[in-house]
């Protein structure tokens, strides 16, 4: 059984003890305040389990975990800006707490600190790793730009909205099991599978992000739940509302996006998303996803038990409550 535990530990004690400036304190406080505020450092934890899956300990790949999880951060803040986001993890977001300069700047110290820890590596190494670090960075610059483009526009497509989560999320926990298996000396189809199987994962959480927002217990979801129904954002499920309703409800819904009463936006967009039967809907499309996961995984050249804890971590990733 995966002891996910000893793994998040292990992240937690390591994120804390990297090397930060104690001044301009405006500059590096903000980056303890945003390590400590938690998450599943899932990514990081990808890395070490792709890296153990073919027989390399998780400490060889532990500067490149952390890495992946300094950047995800990086993102985060910006992301917070960008989304004029109140809240992460049940904690103010960092430009909440300070300013937008703070945050923007925060983050920027962070980008260079994911690339201080991937520098660590052996340097026969580098050069793979920094290529696909590079492209998977780019990547999720791309998607962020397509998600705010989609703000504008009311013609987004399902299959362009797939593409812009699997460039703004799911690209980062591929790049983070690759990795992983790159340091282990990994040929290049099991490499390419890992990242397949993360990719996947990594949409199927999007999607389950999407259903989480409107669904979740508001106790343990950590984020503002109806958040996305109040700022009109485009996700699969207003996206795929739209696809099947009838013209009465398609009506009836440009009318609640108008509505500026939020917490009557969000209820009767709700009961119009539950008449469609969306939420099932959009969990059948998230399943398919992990189902495309497990067949990338299952053609991986190593033992069974040795996929396992990957396994059963996406598993547990997909058994958030929705």
């Amino acid at each position: 059984m995966l002891d996910l535990k000893s793994y998040t530990t292990l992240i937690e004690r390591e994120l804390e003890v990297i090397d930060f400036a104690s001044s301009p304190s405006n500059l590096y406080d903000p980056l303890r305040y945003f390590l400590k505020i938690g998450g599943k450092r899932m990514r990081p934890i990808l890395t070490l389990l792709g890296a153990e899956a073919f027989g390399i300990s998780k400490e060889k790949a532990l500067n490149a975990a952390l890495s992946i999880e300094v950047f995800h951060n990086f993102s985060l803040i910006h992301d917070d800006i960008m989304d004029d986001a109140p809240l992460r993890r049940g904690k103010e977001t960092v430009h909440e707490k300070w300013n937008n300069n703070i945050a923007i700047l925060s983050g920027d110290v962070l980008l260079v600190k994911a690339y201080q820890l991937l520098a660590k590596n052996e340097a026969k190494a580098l050069p793979q790793l920094l290529e696909l670090f590079n492209k998977t960075a780019v990547e999720v610059c791309e998607g962020q730009q397509m998600d705010m483009d989609f703000e504008s526009r009311d013609d987004v497509s399902i299959e362009e909205y797939i593409e812009m989560i699997r460039l703004k999320t799911s690209v980062l926990l591929g790049c983070a099991l690759e990795i992983g298996a790159l340091i282990s000396g990994a040929t290049e189809q099991d490499c390419s599978l890992m990242y397949e199987f993360g990719q996947q994962v990594g949409i199927a959480f999007q999607i389950q992000d999407d259903i989480l927002d409107l669904y979740a217990d508001p106790e343990k979801f950590g984020k503002q739940v109806g958040g996305d129904v109040m700022s009109n954002k485009k996700t699969m499920l207003l996206l795929k509302a739209y696809e099947i309703a009838n013209e009465v409800q398609k009506n009836e819904l440009n009318y609640l996006l108008e509505e500026s009463d939020m917490e009557l936006k969000v209820e009767k967009v709700k009961i119009l998303f539950d008449t469609l039967n969306i939420r099932e809907t959009c969990k059948g499309i998230m399943n398919d996803h992990y189902e495309k996961a497990k067949v990338a995984i299952s053609q991986i050249s190593i033992t069974e038990d040795k996929k396992k804890p990957l396994l059963e971590l996406a598993a547990y990733l997909m058994e958030r409550e929705v």
